[in-house]
């Protein structure tokens, strides 16, 4: 039977006492509210059954991640994925459980307070009715939670522990072997000096920041000038000319860089028989075949299939800015050029940085342009022992890594850092959003 509490707040540290030590403990012995009690009581128990079934064999593997087991067919042996698999998501239902032993115990808590202002306990109706009006919204995104919890939230977890284990081919492979934890082994093998790893790693890593700051640049750039021209030109049929531009934005980039590929051969492309044809050239060049002439063409060819994009962007904020603007610049008698860089050029940057900032983030990650153009190629001096390319970013080198050479764990320590680096600029460019200053989403 329920105590009886003081309506003057004093008994505040027992109700706590009481629902720190049981879920539901509150609930049930001092503040009447069964229902909840008994929700809360029946949580805990069933949590303290799944220990030595559930909990504690998942945990113990994910510390272990299995023994070698050379007497045993390998379907049967420990499976190390698996194990980490299971480790980490038990590791999350217990953090669930956790957030829910902080919701009863805040529920003791204004539970109490409630009936010290009104001297009365819930009733089993007014809990149902809490449960179904104040708790709707929860209830409502729980589904949603779990399922963003065990599909997003475990495999990014999984990921980034391969990177602290020796998960490659080919002496660590499940089920055949077993995979063992190795601290920051890996990160020392991409980071540290010396070694072919490394070098490749800092080759790529360069390689993959330039990369992105070129092909953002040159198609910001590019784009924003074919919409000058479009605006002040006063061209006729501009529209069928930013139909023509949007053109090789608007094809997929397979196809496209695909074509280019093609085009650029340097035994049979078109572009060099087309020169050789006309006299310009004798021998045929090495568009895709030199490292850093692939190097330039992929930034062209990335600017000449994603200007496009930065042109419909510049128009569209060239006509938000106020026609007063340049008819008071006209009175000042500031010339085209000086409307251009005072006016047009710095309030476009200003509405569209957020949109830069992406882009840069997208050409770090843009796996298409450099896998269907070049496919990381050519080769360079490290190439035999990483397979990483002169033309490849972090993200091609990574499909190279877990695709063709199994080496699991460089890949997800490579993928680690890229999150690392791109982190910042995500929050940043959400940061600079209008729906994030104004405090809605």
């Amino acid at each position: 039977m329920a105590t009886e509490l003081p309506t003057d707040g004093s008994a505040m540290k027992k109700v706590k006492l009481a629902s720190r030590c049981f879920m539901g403990g509150a609930h049930l012995l001092y503040l009447k509210d069964y229902l909840k009690g008994a929700i809360f009581a029946l949580l805990e128990l069933v949590f303290i059954a799944l220990i030595p079934l559930f909990f504690y064999p998942k945990i113990f593997g994910l510390i272990t991640l299995g023994e070698p087991q050379p007497n045993l067919p390998p379907l049967k042996r420990d499976n190390s994925v698996f194990m980490l698999i299971d480790g980490i998501l038990a590791i999350a239902i217990m953090a669930i459980f956790v957030i829910i032993y902080f919701v009863s115990l805040k529920s003791a808590e204004k539970s109490y307070e409630k009936y010290c202002i009104t001297g009365e306990f819930p009733s089993t109706k007014h809990t149902l009715n809490d449960l179904a009006s104040g708790s709707f919204p929860l209830l409502g995104l729980a589904p949603s939670v779990l399922m963003l919890l065990i599909f997003v939230v475990v495999p990014l977890v999984f990921s980034v522990c391969v990177a602290f284990t020796n998960y490659s081919a080919p002496d660590h492979i499940p089920p055949s072997n077993t995979v063992d934890w190795v601290g920051l082994e890996n990160f020392k093998a991409l980071t540290g000096g010396g070694t072919n790893w490394s070098k490749g790693f800092g080759r790529v890593a360069l390689w993959t920041v330039l990369w992105a700051f070129f092909a953002t640049t040159t198609c910001y750039i590019g784009g924003l000038l074919i919409a000058v021209m479009l605006r002040e030109a006063k061209i006729k049929f501009d529209g069928f000319f930013r139909i023509i531009f949007i053109l090789p934005y608007a094809v997929p980039s397979v196809v496209t860089m695909i074509t280019w590929r093609n085009l650029l051969n340097g035994s049979f492309g078109t572009v060099n028989r087309t020169l050789q044809m006309l006299g310009l050239i004798k021998d045929p060049i090495p568009w895709l075949g030199s490292p850093l002439l692939a190097q330039i063409m992929c930034i062209v060819i990335n600017l000449w299939a994603g200007f496009g994009y930065f042109m419909m962007l510049s128009m569209g904020s060239m006509t938000a800015i106020g026609a007063d603007l340049y008819e008071a610049s006209k009175i000042d008698g500031a010339s085209a050029g000086q409307t251009l860089r005072k006016i047009t050029i710095p309030l476009v940057m200003y509405q569209t940085m957020p949109q830069i900032i992406m882009s840069f983030t997208h050409n770090l990650n843009n796996f298409g342009i450099i896998f269907f153009l070049t496919g990381g190629n050519p080769s360079t001096s490290d190439s035999t022992t990483t397979l990483a390319g002169a033309t490849d970013i972090l993200v091609t080198w990574i499909y190279k890594l877990t695709m063709v050479l199994l080496k699991y764990n460089y890949a997800s320590v490579i993928a680690v850092l890229i999150f690392v680096v791109m982190a910042p600029f995500a929050i940043l460019s959400f940061r600079n959003t209008k729906s994030f200053k104004e405090g809605e989403i």
